[in-house]
């Protein structure tokens, strides 16, 4: 990672560099997030659809943008798989989103946003923005094709971001 174009005494570059290192030191099963080569700001994912429900086997690939005073104010989620419960290429509204930043907790991060993201997709959507509501069997259709190729975004190894199927 090009970390030496940083300030490392920044504090947002500081925290993201320690996720980073985190991340890496204790992989999840549930989730693959990175950093793009060019931007630490700028993460991409890929989550396993939680288990006991329609995305139960899916991949779903996604994008983190975090704000330049991060951990301080929360980050925005994009995903980029269809998946039948939020709208891909398109923020989403959730408590631990940039939509609602009362909610947010500086001790909160990269991770702990993840197992957030994966425990709201089950969930009922509300109307809330970037949200959709597909039924049950079409979310199980998604979550199989979702394992067929993940979307191009980031540079071509970024690309390979994956997490094992189990």
């Amino acid at each position: 990672m090009a970390d030496e174009k940083y300030n490392r005494k920044n504090p947002a570059v500081k925290r993201i560099l320690q996720e980073v290192k985190e991340m890496q030191a204790n992989p999840s099963d549930d989730f693959m997030s990175l950093p793009l080569e060019e931007n630490i700001f700028e993460w991409q994912f890929a989550i396993r659809g939680p288990a006991d429900t329609e995305f139960e086997g899916g991949i779903y690939h996604g994008r983190i943008q975090l704000p330049a005073d991060y951990p301080f104010k929360p980050p925005s989620f994009m995903l980029l798989t269809p998946n039948g419960r939020f709208e891909t290429n398109t923020k989403i509204c959730l408590s631990i989103s940039n939509y609602h930043p009362e909610h947010w907790q500086p001790s909160w991060s990269v991770r702990t946003a993840l197992v957030a993201l994966i425990a709201f997709m089950p969930t009922s959507p509300n109307g809330a923005l970037g949200s959709v509501e597909y039924p049950k069997e079409e979310r199980r259709t998604l979550a199989i094709k979702s394992r067929e190729a993940p979307p191009k975004y980031g540079s071509p190894e970024r690309q390979k971001v994956n997490i094992s199927q189990k």
